[in-house]
């Protein structure tokens, strides 16, 4: 428990709250704000079922989110989880949301039988990067990741 940070997990009746914390985690990796956008994103991704979000509260104000995404491990032929997205707002930031956030990702992934979560960050993040590692993650040292544009 971080004290008073209050973590849930994120319905459809939470989107009035996650869209400028997504609009604004999107803005924070160069894309252009679009709240419309965000909103049909977010709205597809929990009515379809296709992702998991954890909002962050400090008393009644959301301040950050997480979003996990659904996988599966061939080699351990097991269910896994894709930590996508971690923002907080900057105003919000040092308050221990994330850390928070992240303790809520575990715990769910743990208690959907899930093997490991996983996520990736830019180079360039050695905030996020130190929270990670201060948090129990470990970087791995093992697999490069590559990307093929469509």
């Amino acid at each position: 428990m971080t004290p008073g940070i209050d973590t849930r997990q994120a319905s459809a009746a939470h989107l009035d709250l996650l869209v400028p914390l997504f609009d604004a985690y999107r803005q924070f990796y160069r894309q252009a704000s679009d709240q419309d956008g965000a909103r049909r994103f977010l709205r597809a991704r929990l009515e379809r079922h296709e992702s998991v979000i954890f909002l962050a509260f400090r008393q009644a104000a959301a301040i950050g989110f997480t979003q996990l995404y659904p996988a599966f491990s061939s080699g351990a032929m097991a269910r896994i989880y894709i930590l996508n997205d971690l923002f907080v707002a900057p105003e919000a930031r040092g308050l221990g949301a994330a850390s928070a956030l992240l303790r809520a990702a575990a715990d769910f992934g743990r208690a959907e039988g899930a093997v490991r979560l996983t996520l990736s960050t830019e180079l360039t993040n050695t905030g996020a990067q130190a929270l990670y590692e201060n948090t129990g993650w470990k970087r791995d040292s093992v697999f490069c990741t590559y990307q093929l544009t469509l």
